[in-house]
């Protein structure tokens, strides 16, 4: 007996690196309704939007792709330490200020 399984080709994505999670949680988007926003706070119907009219080019298309991602699995709690590290928060400066 033979099993057939169908393959399914899946679309090549970026490879990125930890510097990639960096930027998501510090670079805002740069245009549109939502500039100013960081990148991985943006909504995720605005992401899907961008993935069916197409992707900006460059690292920021590859960036927001990944939010998508990062939001489809939900998987934002992996950026909390990086955004802690990445922008600390203002109480812990106001500690050291203090001492």
């Amino acid at each position: 007996m033979f099993i057939i399984r169908e393959t399914v080709a899946l679309e090549a994505t970026a490879v990125f690196d930890k510097t990639d999670l960096v930027r998501l949680v510090t670079q805002t988007m740069p245009f549109g309704k939502y500039q100013g926003k960081v990148l991985i706070d943006l909504p995720e119907e605005y992401l899907l939007w961008f993935s069916k009219k197409g992707w900006p080019e460059g690292q920021l298309g590859m960036l927001l792709a990944l939010a998508l991602e990062i939001k489809i699995n939900g998987l934002e709690g992996v950026l909390k330490p990086i955004r802690e590290k990445a922008i600390p928060s203002t109480s812990a400066q106001s500690e050291d200020k203090l001492h």
